[in-house]
C-alpha cells in the first residue's frame, strides 16, 4: 500500500469522506473512486454500475467495486441523473488502479443541485483527513 504522501489526489478534484471523487466538466460531474480508496482494496477485479437515466441523492449507493480483499459500496458524491457509465469498466475494472481520476471513471452526472459541489473535501481537506486516520 502507498504512503500517504505517495497518494494522487489532484486539485481539480473534490472528494468525500467515503473516497469518491467528483470533478465538473462542463455542464456535467464526473465521479468516481479516489486513489486512497482504490489502493487500500487492492487488484480490483469487477465494477457494478448503475444505468444511463438512473437518479441519486447525494450519498446515495450507486456502485459495487469488487476486489480481490473486499466488495465495497460506493456512494454518489451529488445528487443528480446518469447520462454516461464508463463501459470500459466492464472488461478492464483494473483501469480503477491504474488510473483511478481518468481511465477509471465511473459515471457522469447531470446535477440536481450543482452547489452539492462546494461541500466535498479539496485536496487538502482529504490530506488531512488522511494524516489525521493514521
Amino acid at each position: 500500500m502507498k504512503e500517504i504522501s505517495e497518494l494522487n489526489l489532484p486539485d481539480n478534484v473534490r472528494y468525500t469522506e467515503d473516497h469518491e471523487w467528483a470533478r465538473i466538466e462542463g455542464d456535467k460531474v464526473r465521479a468516481g473512486l479516489d486513489d486512497y480508496a482504490q489502493d487500500q482494496l487492492g487488484d480490483i477485479v469487477f465494477v457494478e454500475l448503475p444505468r444511463i437515466g438512473d437518479t441519486f441523492k447525494k450519498g446515495e449507493m450507486f456502485a459495487t467495486v469488487e476486489s480481490v480483499k473486499a466488495v465495497c459500496e460506493c456512494y454518489l458524491p451529488i445528487g443528480g441523473e446518469i447520462i454516461a457509465v464508463n463501459q470500459a469498466l466492464e472488461e478492464s475494472p483494473e483501469l480503477v488502479n491504474k488510473s483511478p481520476y481518468e481511465d477509471g471513471w465511473f459515471v457522469d452526472i447531470r446535477p440536481s443541485d450543482s452547489s452539492e459541489m462546494d461541500r466535498l473535501m479539496t485536496n487538502e481537506d482529504c490530506m488531512e483527513r488522511l494524516k489525521g486516520a493514521k
